[in-house]
């Protein structure tokens, strides 16, 4: 079962709000200044980030004035950017504190706090009234959430006639054991890697039929490749990356994510399903 202290715990950064004012100070930028761009590099927490955003929110086939429920958002970096590049509402939820605190603020920075509301809670028991949403979407995130179809039948009940939901997840291609810690989770306890066909019976038996799904492992390749010649370039942490969010184990999870996902056990991979109209 998903325990929610332990995943506050993995995730819980004191002092992330500051560690990113300071990195925005290195690069000549403050609160009166940033834009999404600049933060993109911390608050993009998923593999490919804000370029597998794009691909991903641009096959929602989202428009202008919706009201868009982002589950598990962190620092609220794609609602914002789906505030700001899709003209849409967004409503973000996640169990994490520090995260939501520091996801306030910088809505605050960026002029998104009119169009962006992040709340901290369980996707598993949401407080908004049935049919509250047009569109619901989570960016790696299922991977701490054990009761996919509890969590399918959650966002089933949210969403409006017609709604789409998004997945963007890492999930299970291959057999052998995962190599440990990874970005979602320390230890194998709070992990919950499932396949696709696992997601999809779940979004099946939730009311949802399929629309899309895609397999982002080649993609995925190419964005640790570039991320690999980046650091070999600059020897250093950049002043303004995931290490803030991952905190002093950053190296070893991404390696881990990476051989994971290099050796077959793993992938990204999109699924986007509708409810009935």
């Amino acid at each position: 079962m998903t325990d929610d202290n332990a995943l506050d715990l993995h995730y819980g950064r004191g002092g992330l709000l500051t560690a990113i004012e300071s990195g925005l100070e290195a690069l000549g930028k403050d609160r009166d200044s940033v834009t999404l761009d600049d933060l993109a590099a911390v608050d993009e927490f998923h593999i490919g980030g804000r370029e597998a955003s794009v691909v991903f929110l641009d096959r929602m086939q989202l428009s202008a004035g919706q009201e868009l429920l982002d589950i598990g958002c962190g620092l609220g970096g794609p609602a914002r950017f789906v505030a700001e590049h899709y003209a849409c509402r967004v409503t973000g939820v996640d169990l994490t504190a520090d995260y939501i605190e520091t996801g306030q603020a910088l809505c605050r920075w960026t002029g998104l706090d009119d169009r962006v509301s992040l709340k901290q809670g369980s996707a598993l028991e949401l407080p908004y009234a049935d049919g509250s949403f047009d569109h619901a979407y989570m960016i790696h995130v299922g991977m701490n959430i054990e009761d996919k179809l509890a969590l399918c039948s959650e966002v089933h009940r949210l969403l409006r006639p017609a709604g789409r939901f998004g997945v963007y997840d890492v999930m299970r291609t291959g057999d052998g054991d995962l190599c440990f810690p990874l970005p979602w989770s320390s230890t194998r306890e709070t992990s919950f890697v499932d396949s696709l066909e696992t997601y999809k019976e779940a979004l099946r038996s939730a009311g949802f039929s399929i629309v899309a799904e895609s397999n982002r492992r080649t993609e995925a390749l190419a964005f640790f490749d570039r991320q690999r010649a980046k650091t070999a370039v600059s020897k250093n942490p950049p002043l303004l990356g995931l290490h803030l969010v991952m905190g002093a184990a950053t190296g070893q999870k991404l390696a881990n994510l990476v051989a994971n996902v290099v050796a077959g056990r793993a992938a990204p991979i999109e699924v986007i399903v509708q409810k009935a109209g």
